[in-house]
């Protein structure tokens, strides 16, 4: 069967690590990974070593689009020991389509939060809505629609539709980049657009042929295919100790043969680090309240736009720049109590968060602040509110040192002013 490259005619947004992709039918000639004789071995090869090796996955015992979904999109920068408490409970939470797209998005913030890159929570519930306003709920099969939905990349598109419906779409990230560039030993930066198109094209070419399906029966091969040289890359053709001896297609790899395995690909050129230092104000009153913001600033991006302690930027700590901000936007003047510092990381920022105690009689009225989104939650008690890893990283050095913020019984959190 002539699969069409994916993308053909058409660019759109990347995904997982993916660039976007237009491959010319000539590419797609050109590119020859497998010679076309051993093509039918090479599959069987692989497709029988995953049936066998592959991880006993949750994603993986279904077809259900929506599970397969949230399951690339919570895969994508993450771990897979991360993503599996979260995506279970996730689903608990939000157990379809419909139940997802009519939840509050702070709910869907809540459940994500500690999982990082937010936009793929905000994406999700913007998917979901017109899902179910355009797709009759159901996950569009035609890769246009597919990718017409927010953050849905080639990558995100190929995988779901490939293992949900059996559609023969190939999928390129980065692991299945690495696995190609080791079987044709290609050199060079592989996010070149230029060869980003060729692994596209050689991706496309290796997908087997679709077996008729059985009356009824989606047709899954695409998927397992596309599953199988994700798992390869992910668990013998790592970026840094290829598991040669243990691959079960070696005997057609290029980079093998050649012992250039460990050198390829080319690593990427990565942003120098920024370094950073955040203060932030646990104010705390007698009740073991404390103040959270949500407002866009400078800085709101690093708490992921989530729920945050007020907080400035500076070169290096800086209590007396914090305590001129305290007194301007809150009128508090009080003493600054430090808190063990913390280390954390936004892509390439790294970030030294240097939190301070700051015990007040009584919080600023919300109304008198001057902040349009302000909510006093019992401190202990602010993980029920969408928080980001760094407001959480805060919080804990202001509990270890407060013990009067375990005291008293839970309050309602109060809905944004303004």
């Amino acid at each position: 069967m002539n699969v069409p490259p994916l993308g053909v005619g058409a660019c759109t947004r990347c995904d997982n690590g993916a660039m976007s992709v237009t491959v010319p039918a000539a590419t797609q000639r050109k590119t020859e990974i497998i010679p076309p004789a051993e093509l039918t071995a090479f599959q069987t090869q692989l497709l029988t070593w995953f049936a066998g090796a592959k991880r006993d996955l949750d994603w993986r015992r279904t077809r259900d689009p929506y599970r397969v979904w949230i399951s690339e999109i919570m895969l994508q920068q993450t771990r897979v020991a991360a993503v599996l408490p979260y995506y279970r409970r996730f689903l608990k939470r939000f157990p379809t389509i419909d139940a997802l797209a009519r939840a509050r998005l702070d709910a869907v913030l809540r459940s994500w939060a500690g999982l990082g890159y937010y936009s793929r929570a905000r994406n999700l519930h913007r998917a979901a809505k017109q899902i179910v306003a355009r797709h009759d709920g159901e996950f569009p099969r035609r890769i246009e629609e597919a990718l017409a939905l927010p953050g849905i990349g080639h990558y995100t598109a190929a995988a779901v539709l490939s293992i949900a419906y059996g559609e023969p779409h190939a999928v390129l990230d980065g692991n299945v980049a690495r696995v190609l560039a080791r079987l044709g030993a290609i050199r060079g930066d592989l996010r070149r657009p230029k060869r980003w198109q060729d692994l596209a094209a050689a991706a496309n070419a290796l997908l087997p042929e679709q077996a008729v399906p059985a009356a009824g029966a989606p047709t899954t091969e695409a998927g397992d295919w596309n599953q199988a040289m994700m798992e390869l890359g992910a668990t013998l053709c790592t970026p840094r100790a290829p598991q040669c001896d243990a691959c079960p297609v070696a005997r057609w790899c290029r980079a093998h043969a050649l012992g250039i395995a460990l050198h390829l690909p080319a690593p990427r050129h990565k942003p120098k680090p920024i370094r950073l230092t955040l203060s932030a104000a646990v104010l705390l009153d007698r009740r073991g309240r404390t103040l959270l913001l949500r407002q866009k600033t400078d800085h709101s991006s690093l708490f992921s736009r989530l729920w945050h302690f007020p907080a400035i930027q500076a070169p290096k700590s800086a209590p007396k720049k914090l305590a001129r901000y305290l007194k301007s936007v809150f009128g508090i003047t009080a003493a600054l109590e430090p808190l063990p510092p913390a280390r954390h990381t936004v892509t390439f920022r790294r970030i030294l968060l240097t939190p301070f105690l700051v015990r007040v009689a009584k919080l600023p009225p919300p109304k008198l602040t001057g902040v349009r989104r302000v909510r006093t939650p019992r401190l202990a008690e602010i993980e029920r509110l969408p928080i980001s890893s760094a407001t959480r990283k805060i919080a804990a050095a202001a509990l270890a040192v407060s013990p009067e913020s375990h005291r008293g019984t839970a309050e309602a959190t109060r809905e944004p002013y303004g």
